[in-house]
Parts: C-alpha cells; structure tokens; sequence
C-alpha cells in the first residue's frame, strides 16, 4: 500500500483535454501530497479545452514512450472530446494505458477519457461509467455501463463528467492507497 503523501500519479493527457479534468485532480492530488507528473504523446505543452474554447496550457513532464509504469502508482486519463480522441489513436499512449493495467495500479478516466479503456480491451467484464454519449461505446466494449458519479472495478475508476470531480479524486486517492488489484491484462 502507498500513501498519497508519498505516490507518484501520472496523467497522460495531449491537446484537446478538459481543463477542469486535468487540472483538479492534478491540484487536489498535489495538495493531497502526491507528485504529479504530466505525459504528453508530443514535448513542450499542451493546450487545454475550457468548455466551449480553447483554454489555457500546462508543460509536459515526460513523453508517453518514456514513461514506464513500474515509476508510478497510478494512471488518471482526463476527458474531453478531442484529448481521448487523439489518444486512442496513437500506440504509444495505448501501450501507457495497456502497461499500468497489467500492472494492477489504479487507472483512473473521467468523462470521454474511457475511450483510452475501450481501445485498451480493459473493460470487458467490467462496470464503468462516462459521459453518457459514449456508453453506448463502454456497452460495445463488454463493459456494464452504469449511470454513477464513479464507478470502480478492482482498481479500474471510471466517473462522468466534471460535476463529479469531488468524488473521482476522493476515490483516486482510496484506490492508490489500497494499493496494487490482481487483475487480467489488458
């Protein structure tokens, strides 16, 4: 078990995140006392999407294929539409994703972030939430969706938008400090 005043989170997110969705749980983390570190698929920074424009930046830490899972004790996946887009696109943001679920660590996606699961194969068998527009996707991917601010299956957290920020850290922070979840890979 790890404690959050002592984790290491990662927050894999490119241009196109929801801002509320990368920036508070980075803060609450860091306020908790984690260390949280950003990836990006591409080097300087990336630009955040502020609910109906473009907002704001934050630097890159590390890029996506250099970071190993096995340096952290958690994935979180901010949501927006065109960040999990662009994500699930690219292997090298999937092999992240593929990595820490193997691990047993927690893997946390908010809002569209569960795209990155989907492509990912990680939630067959598994409940999770969303943004209601792609449950319809979870369902396809043999998740059972379920209508819930947060949703968690045996270290995997899914929640629906950013109205449920509050609970989806609370919940971040539980899981890491619960510690590894013995599951099938992704």
């Amino acid at each position: 078990m790890t404690s959050i005043q002592s984790a290491n989170i990662l927050i894999l997110a490119t241009d196109g995140y929801e801002r509320s969705e990368l920036r508070v749980p980075r803060d609450e983390l860091t306020k908790r006392g984690a260390k949280v570190t950003i990836a990006s698929i591409k080097t300087g920074e990336i630009k955040s999407w502020d609910e109906t424009d473009w907002g704001d930046s934050v630097p890159v830490d590390i890029e996506a294929k250099n970071v190993r899972a096995a340096d952290y004790d958690a994935l979180v996946l901010p949501g927006g539409q065109i960040n999990p887009d662009k994500l699930r696109a690219d292997e090298t943001a999937l092999d992240v994703v593929r990595d820490f679920v193997a691990s047993g660590k927690p893997v946390a996606a908010i809002c569209h972030g569960p795209w990155l699961l989907v492509e990912a194969d990680a939630l067959r068998g598994r409940k999770a939430t969303s943004y209601p527009s792609i449950r319809t996707d979870l369902r396809n991917a043999g998740a059972t969706w379920q209508d819930q601010a947060v949703v968690t299956d045996n270290g995997i957290i899914t929640s629906r938008s950013p109205k449920d920020l509050v609970p989806f850290v609370d919940k971040i922070v539980e899981e890491v400090e619960e510690g590894r979840h013995e599951r099938r890979a992704a």
